[in-house]
């Protein structure tokens, strides 16, 4: 140190007499339990590995304490489909969402074991990231106890945040998910976005797009920001690339005013002046909305959209309706806004005109009382939001005899009731439900 002065740039450091430490502060053992070291050493590795060895490095942890068979699936847009990664140390086969073992832990969001002839156990895990679904993880133990279950849900994470991290600057996991020919339009809107699936412990929220590897103009976006949910579907004019083109141009939009802090009229404003100057003459549909977490109420929208379906916990489906604003676009024209109070277990159901506009083989359209007819029925068995949406989009492409000349696309918002001052706790998962334990 210069002329005998203090470093200016040394760092204090506390002493600790021998022994002391954030173990021993926190009143826990410092020793590393086998749980931790795996965890630690998958953590560890996985930064720098390349994404095609993530699978490999999966397996490998797992092959270390036991476990064999590994399989990693991933859905496929369509979620119609489990698609195995490939690689040292994995197994599997592609699977059918509805149908199979690793089907079930993934509609079920649950662990599923199965009971193997020779006494084994396989453990099927869903893989989340947060409540989002990527995948499942599979593989087979000797035994389980509580132990095995908690360190097999806590692998299954870590596995979908690897997958969804490095996604960011891969093509692997693409790859594996994509089980068609896809469109630039489609693979335009998929860059777009959110992920489809959002869950906390007082709302849920799920979204589809269909035809899944042909979309054009028809998009969705939600933000949860304090205690208000942002919301909005948008269906662009025409279809193909062109249609997408305006659909990102949309979203870009509503984002950037919604980023803002806008209010509903002026984010109306806001994107029928960008579309206007960016696409003179063409238009965009659109719902964009505001729920209150804390009251439950929902405010919105309707800029030329069919109305939106409310579902009762009960099962009982009403319309939403009210004044239609004009699409976006057309410029000049004023918004109205809608508002309703739901209650604790209320769902809304926001979709485009593709799903009851479609015309079936006897040339009537599917309509909008066969939709409620359809929603009813999906929604009396009271299944998560995620799945509802996922068999809903498929009864609905089904009863339309598979015909999808149109975009349609489906967002389900469900919510719980206003948030409790334990918020931070309840957050804390102990573990996943079991599945069926079966032979």
């Amino acid at each position: 140190m210069p002329d005998g002065g203090p470093d200016q740039s040394a760092v204090a450091v506390e002493t600790l007499p021998a022994g002391r430490g954030f173990a021993d502060r926190q009143g826990r053992s410092r020793t590393e339990s086998l749980g931790e070291r795996v965890l630690g050493s998958l953590l560890d590795r996985a930064h720098l590995m390349p994404a095609r060895l993530v699978g490999p490095l999966v397996a490998q942890e797992i092959g270390s304490v036991g476990g064999t068979d590994v399989g990693i699936w991933l859905q496929d847009y369509d979620q119609r489909t489990l698609n195995p990664l490939t690689g040292p140390g994995l197994t599997g086969e592609p699977a059918p969402i509805d149908g199979s073992w690793p089907g079930r832990a993934f509609t079920q969001d649950a662990r599923i074991e199965q009971q193997l002839p020779d006494g084994s156990v396989r453990l099927y895990l869903p893989m989340l990231d947060g409540s989002d679904r990527v995948g499942v993880l599979a593989f087979t133990l000797p035994g389980v106890d509580d132990d095995d279950r908690r360190l097999g849900q806590r692998l299954a994470g870590l596995t979908a945040d690897l997958v969804v991290t490095k996604s960011l600057y891969t093509g692997t996991f693409a790859r594996v998910r994509t089980a068609a020919p896809m469109s630039l339009s489609a693979h335009l809107q998929w860059q777009t976005l959110p992920p489809l699936v959002m869950t906390t412990p007082d709302l849920a929220l799920a979204g589809i797009l269909e035809p899944a590897y042909d979309v054009g103009g028809d998009s969705f976006d939600y933000a949860l920001d304090e205690h208000v949910l942002h919301l909005a579907v948008f269906d662009a004019m025409g279809h193909g690339l062109e249609a997408a083109i305006m659909a990102t141009v949309v979203v870009a939009a509503y984002r950037h005013g919604r980023r803002s802090d806008a209010s509903l009229p002026d984010l109306y404003v806001h994107m029928d002046d960008v579309l206007g100057s960016t696409h003179p003459g063409k238009f965009a549909t659109a719902q964009i909305g505001r729920l209150d977490t804390e009251t439950g109420v929902l405010s919105w929208v309707n800029a030329g959209h069919p109305a939106a379906l409310l579902v009762r916990p009960g099962g009982a489906v009403e319309e939403l309706t009210g004044p239609i604003s004009r699409p976006v676009g057309f410029g000049g024209a004023e918004p109205v806004v809608q508002t309703v109070q739901l209650s604790p277990g209320d769902r809304v159901l926001f979709f485009t005109d593709g799903v009851v506009e479609e015309r079936l083989a006897d040339g009537m359209q599917f309509g909008e009382v066969r939709l409620r007819e359809l929603v009813e029925r999906t929604s009396a068995d009271r299944l998560s939001v995620a799945e509802t949406v996922r068999l809903l989009s498929h009864t609905l492409m089904a009863a339309r005899g598979g015909r999808t000349s149109d975009d349609a696309s489906l967002l389900l918002v469900e919510w719980g009731g206003p948030p409790r001052d334990d918020e931070l706790a309840r957050g804390i998962i102990g573990g996943l439900p079991a599945g069926d334990i079966t032979s």
